[in-house]
């Protein structure tokens, strides 16, 4: 019997991981659908059809597909009833991080780390990487600065404001980042390890090492 919730996604997505930490975290039943990013899964004709934006993660639920991480985690905060904020302001708020997330944070630890790790060396620009890198680091400063005196980024309880910002954040050590420099986001990134049911992303989805699928 196929499972409520099929995540299309693949092990070194930390977009895709938002999602899945969240459908983990709330025990739903739901399967990974390995996408083979690497050898051009995502521009298939096939993977278009589901996903007119070629990019992953899609959450299937029932007839309903959704794609961007941001909407999916709202998505799945309203269906669950976790996650999701308490109050207008709130709401506002993770709408603001989620954005400033995708934009500043993701964008560019997301670009940078593909290019250190996953390009071919012939294709390395040390120039764009170091540009990338240091924008991600000056957004991690951020995010330390905001998580200084604080558990959660918005209220006192874990958001999905918090699920966006940490998909890639359990990869530093990919791209050199020492996390002594950002002691706040190295004791929150530790306390949502702690949450019963929390996988690293190579351990929740399918995909890793490079060169396996499901």
């Amino acid at each position: 019997m196929a499972a409520e919730y099929r995540l299309h996604c693949f092990a070194q997505s930390g977009n895709a991981y938002k999602v899945a930490l969240m459908l983990e975290l709330c025990g739903a039943d739901w399967e990974p659908v390995f996408v083979d990013f690497f050898k051009g899964a995502a521009r298939s004709d096939a993977y278009k059809a589901l996903n007119e934006m070629a990019e992953v993660p899609t959450l299937e639920h029932g007839d309903l597909r959704l794609s961007q991480s941001g909407v999916i985690l709202d998505y799945l905060a309203e269906v669950f009833g976790r996650f999701g904020p308490r109050n207008a302001e709130e709401r506002r708020e993770i709408l603001r991080w989620t954005l400033w997330d995708n934009h500043k944070l993701t964008a560019n630890l997301a670009t940078g780390r593909f290019m250190m790790n996953f390009l071919p060396e012939e294709k390395r620009n040390a120039d764009v990487t170091g540009f990338l890198m240091g924008r991600a680091k000056a957004a991690m400063a951020v995010l330390d600065a905001r998580l200084d005196g604080r558990d959660w980024i918005v209220g006192d309880a874990m958001t999905i404001a918090d699920l966006s910002c940490i998909g890639y954040l359990y990869f530093t050590d990919e791209v050199g980042i020492d996390m002594a420099a950002y002691p706040n986001i190295a004791r929150w990134r530790d306390a949502i390890a702690a949450l019963p049911g929390w996988k690293h992303p190579y351990d929740l989805m399918p995909g890793h090492p490079l060169g396996t699928g499901a």
